[in-house]
């Protein structure tokens, strides 16, 4: 099983921005699609960004213009760029993957443990 481990959260002024990373470990295996999602206190997990193998990404629209998803493949790794950040940002963000051992067809998803964003002055 491939592991997603997340870093990059923590506590920032409204307006401010933070930068969460999300490295999957291990070799023998290739990624698909990568995303995030996040959970605010009393809220289910929405999704916030996609973004495929070809680097075509969307976005929720509370986080567009504001968010940028990207990956850097070599490194396994992706990111969520979050600028401009708001109260209602607060909560658990959380990174997926979808992957495949190389050489078999079937695609899993991992999840990363998610890491806290909090924004507040």
């Amino acid at each position: 099983q491939v592991q997603l481990v997340e870093s990059g959260g923590g506590l920032v002024q409204p307006g401010g921005s933070l930068r969460l990373s999300c490295a999957a470990s291990g070799s023998g295996f290739s990624i698909n699609g990568m995303g995030w999602y996040r959970q605010a206190p009393g809220k289910e997990r929405e999704l916030v960004a996609t973004i495929t193998s070809s680097n075509i990404t969307s976005y929720e629209d509370y986080v567009k213009g504001r968010f940028t998803i990207s990956r850097d493949n070599a490194k396994n790794t992706g990111y969520l760029q979050m600028n401009s950040l708001k109260p209602e940002d607060t909560a658990v963000y959380y990174c997926y993957a979808d992957w495949r051992w190389l050489g078999l067809p079937n695609h899993k998803r991992s999840w990363g443990q998610g890491t806290q964003v909090t924004v507040s002055s």
